[in-house]
């Protein structure tokens, strides 16, 4: 190898590694190392002449400088050091000539872009080695990474006291990855900490060219702010090569070669052109190119790079056009992909949206920015359709609370939207709250929708309507209501030839009939849909209707090892898809199956890990604190069994849905207070859980009727039959909450475990401006100053719930800020 060429993007550290592997093969070369700087030469035609005179030769009028330069090295062994020939590329010939002539010589060279030769070597030098924020390390083993060793180096050389600690590790490694990984990058941003702390940095990297300057005197002007470096490249490009650069700068995480093409077209690019320019900005390392799995390049800038060509893009009056093309383009690509999201090619699909996240969001958050201005009506219809075009796919992967923001932000916005539009969208915003937000009015944006629909007369919205009104009454347990609906949504679907949605309403029609004890009518419904899924190949809805057979069989205690494989299926499936928000659901179910067989260990680690995704998705269920207070009750940890009980009650009493499980939380209960000395009102919780299952239909699973009969049993014991009667006829008149602010605290033993006072299990004062307890409660500790993720933790609550209600009580108080809430609290007596 005698030709090897260094390349990369500016401040990436190529002139450094140049240097530090001439130190390093010095001793090859029986005739030394010449280094040529070549940064202040911009003529090809000065590239011979720069490299004689480095060797010391003077000019003669008997022979070219290429011949004085061949003549000079000879057989001399020499390495010889070309530093930035990117600009000028045109004098790679000569140094082919000169190679061939010197069979000694050996060239290493750095530049943006390879020079294009034969016989040449390409070393493309990478970004430095970053964490992973989603699993970062402990501060120690930061040091792995070199970005995050090269800022603390640099940092300690400004202030000798500088150390990477468990308080700024964190956000040392975030500013590391804002930056690529760019050594130059690293090292101003490492200057700034004379004045900055880390976080202080961090916050101002989001205009990181403004904040990256002051390099090294000594350093070229052009490397003493990476803008400079940055604008360096992007002089040397052509000007049709410039404007595709600033085309691609509005894309975000990346994008196809269609997708720049289309944006490069509307900005006025030749067609024919666009490959070859694409792979000039590749040469000179403007873009990378990465390979995907399904063998489609995807580009992608450096987000250094792009801010810079964000700025190249206002600056010359384009940006607007560009994001109007890039959010036309997401359009089309989002309702060209919503049809497909069912079916074969759902896997696919899903995968590319998932791909185009980021660009999704930028383009929906530039339409809803555009809402008052004089295009804004048309804009708003595009953000809905794009909402609409993008609602299963933002249920399916966990996103549905960031859609549902979007969607609801765009709905607010009535002018010049038409019926059609605005129900499609109110019946999306439903769906995605029956996932995400069960807060919100499902009703009401149902029933709206469908009364829109019915002003159309569009049959395909009624009956979409419809089938969302049924779900939403099984949720609420109104199973008669429900099974009506779902049932003429049905026939509606079978009218129209839908048979996907047919599947969905014999899907639900199941949950009711299995959740009613009707198990062979749920079971031949499941198994119907079964068969219409595998006909249709749609592998999503295969996998949901395996994880309902199996929990079906779990339940009703029949085939359990048929179950235990139906669900290991289902959970598979989803990992498969990489759907992890819905392998939540067999994770849980096979965490019940392992807690049966008392493999409680087991059986835990399942469980806590589906809640631990649900808190991640913000879909926390309160069927999983059910099992969790079951499972931990078994071990004997009755304080948490106690919390996550208490936990299911407060999420289904917030949300009045699935009343089923009330009673299941209000048994579970029970049970622990027969063990703790109360079984007078364990009998109580007893009789007010059996008159709701009674009063909504919903008998309690064959497989948890041994756990309760063996329960009840030992307070019947304890109390006496006419006793035990007698407070289950009592609890038997009162609700669920009536019968939880019963509870007796003197009889829980002195020395048992301490159990913190909770909403659901005191007696419910009327707080002030509507305010839930959960609210006060939140309320109380941000007054106290904790942090969001503090109350979540201490409250076993995910974050996004925290937020729910934070937002909630603010709206509820009118106030914006933690300091009024605070206010607020102390003014009322809260604290």
């Amino acid at each position: 190898m005698r030709l090897l060429t260094l390349t990369g993007p500016g401040g990436v550290g190529k002139t450094r590694l140049l240097l530090a592997a001439a130190h390093a093969l010095a001793s090859d070369f029986a005739d030394g190392v010449c280094l040529v700087p070549l940064a202040a030469i911009s003529d090809p035609d000065f590239v011979l002449p720069a490299i004689a005179q480095a060797l010391g030769l003077h000019e003669t009028s008997h022979r070219s400088v290429l011949e004085e330069v061949q003549r000079a090295l000879g057989e001399q062994s020499l390495l010889l050091l070309l530093d930035n020939f990117e600009q000028v590329l045109a004098a790679a010939a000569q140094l082919a000539d000169l190679v061939a002539a010197c069979p000694h010589l050996h060239l290493l060279l750095t530049s943006r872009a390879a020079l294009r030769l034969h016989g040449e070597h390409e070393f493309a030098v990478p970004p430095l080695s970053l964490p992973d924020l989603k699993h970062l390390p402990a501060s120690d083993d930061l040091a792995q990474y070199a970005a995050c060793t090269l800022f603390v180096q640099r940092a300690q050389a400004i202030k000798p006291d500088f150390q990477l600690t468990e308080a700024n590790a964190r956000t040392i490694a975030e500013i590391c990855v804002r930056l690529d990984g760019l050594p130059l990058a690293i090292e101003l941003a490492a200057t700034r900490t004379r004045l900055l702390s880390p976080q202080a940095l961090l916050t101002r990297l989001s205009h990181r060219l403004d904040v990256l300057i002051g390099g090294a005197r000594n350093m070229p002007v052009r490397q003493q702010t990476l803008r400079a470096t940055i604008a360096w490249s992007y002089q040397l490009l052509a000007p049709s090569e410039q404007r595709l650069f600033r085309s691609l700068s509005v894309f975000a995480g990346g994008c196809t070669l269609e997708a720049v093409t289309a944006i490069a077209q509307a900005a006025g690019l030749a067609a024919n052109t666009i490959l070859d320019e694409v792979s000039v900005l590749l040469e000179n390392n403007l873009v990378r190119q990465l390979e995907q799995a399904d063998g489609e390049s995807r580009l992608l800038q450096l987000e250094t790079i792009r801010e810079y060509g964000l700025e190249c893009l206002a600056g010359t009056g384009e940006l607007e056009a560009a994001r109007v093309a890039h959010a036309a383009y997401y359009l089309a690509l989002a309702e060209e992909a919503e049809p497909r999201l069912r079916g074969p090619e759902q896997a696919r699909w899903m995968a590319l949206l998932g791909m185009e996240q980021e660009n999704l969001r930028a383009a929906l958050s530039f339409l809803l920015e555009q809402a008052d201005t004089q295009d804004g009506e048309r804009q708003i219809e595009c953000a809905l359709r794009l909402c609409v075009a993008l609602s299963t796919f933002w249920y399916d992967r966990g996103y549905g609370r960031e859609g549902l923001s979007f969607l609801m932000q765009a709905l607010a916005e009535r002018a010049g939207v038409g019926a059609a539009l605005r129900a499609r969208a109110l019946d999306a915003a439903a769906g995605l709250a029956f996932g995400y937000a069960l807060n919100m009015p499902l009703e009401q944006l149902a029933e709206e929708s469908l009364a829109l629909y019915q002003e159309l007369g569009e049959p395909i919205g009624i009956a979409r309507s419809l089938h969302r009104l049924g779900i939403i009454a099984r949720l609420r347990s109104q199973f008669v209501l429900a099974h009506a609906r779902l049932e003429e949504a049905a026939a509606r679907f079978q009218e129209l030839g839908d048979r996907w949605r047919q599947g969905q309403c014999s899907t639900e029609r199941a949950r009711i009939a299995m959740e009613q004890g009707q198990f062979e009518q749920a079971h031949a419904l499941l198994e119907q849909s079964l068969l219409l899924y595998q006909d249709l190949g749609d592998q999503q809805r295969l996998g949901w209707v395996r994880f309902l057979l199996a929990y079906l069989l779990f339940v009703s205690q029949q085939d359990q090892p048929l179950a235990q494989q139906l669900a290991e299926q289902s959970l598979a499936h989803f990992r498969e898809q990489d759907n992890i928000l819905y392998s939540s659901a067999p994770l849980s179910l096979l965490g019940l199956i392992h807690m049966e067989r008392g493999e409680l260990e087991a059986a835990r680690a399942l469980l806590e890990n589906s809640l631990a995704i649900d808190k991640q998705f913000g879909t926390e269920a309160e069927d999983i604190h059910i099992a969790l207070g079951r499972l931990l009750a078994l071990q004997g940890d009755v304080a948490a069994a106690r919390h996550h009980y208490q936990e299911s009650l407060t999420l289904l009493f917030e949300q009045n849905v699935c009343k089923e499980n009330i009673a299941a939380s209000l048994e579970g209960l029970a049970a622990l207070e027969v063990g703790q000395g109360a079984p007078s009102l364990a009998a109580r919780l007893w009789g007010a859980a059996a008159a709701l299952r009674d009063t909504i239909g919903a008998p309690i699973y064959p497989v948890y009727r041994d756990y309760l009969e063996q329960a009840i049993a030992r307070a019947r014991a304890t109390l006496g039959e006419q006793a035990f009667r007698t407070a289950w006829a009592e609890g038997r008149s009162l609700t669920p909450q009536q019968a939880l602010a019963a509870q007796e605290p003197e009889m829980i033993p002195a020395g048992g475990p301490s159990v913190p006072s909770h909403p659901a299990t005191t007696q419910a004062p009327a707080y002030p401006d509507g305010l839930t307890a959960r609210e006060v409660e939140v309320l109380r500790l941000i007054a106290q100053g904790w942090t969001d993720a503090q109350i979540a933790e201490h409250l076993v609550i995910s974050p996004r719930t925290v937020n729910r209600h934070t937002t909630s009580l603010y709206s509820k108080l009118n106030v914006s800020s933690r300091a009024a809430a605070t206010r607020y609290a102390i003014e009322h007596d809260l604290l």
